[in-house]
């Protein structure tokens, strides 16, 4: 049982720092696109292809990010249910036992 702790810790810790890494290269990317910004008010070329560029890698990780989410849900749904129709094995294979045993005449 404390295996099984000691794992999701891992999970989660690897899931908290993925998420940080996201949140700073998210926080970068606008950064870069805030501090570029002409003073004159006119844009050039190279300043919109950074900013398009900048709004894909932001459009990307997002999606990446979602995707992981509900992965992990999916995840830990299948785990409560594989949990569960284990349970109900265990639960079935003594209720057998105390069927056999009235059978036998061992317990009244």
């Amino acid at each position: 049982m404390m295996m099984r702790e000691s794992n999701g810790g891992f999970k989660s810790l690897g899931l908290h720092l993925f998420l940080v890494l996201v949140a700073t290269v998210s926080f970068r990317a606008i950064a870069g696109d805030i501090s570029s910004n002409p003073k004159n008010g006119t844009k050039d070329e190279n300043h919109s292809a950074s900013s398009n560029s900048g709004s894909v890698v932001v459009g990307v990780l997002l999606i990446v990010v979602a995707i992981t989410v509900v992965l992990y849900f999916l995840y830990k749904l299948w785990q409560r249910k594989k949990r569960e129709e284990q349970y109900a094995r265990l639960i079935k294979l003594f209720e057998e036992d105390d069927e056999l045993e009235v059978e036998l005449g061992l317990r009244g």
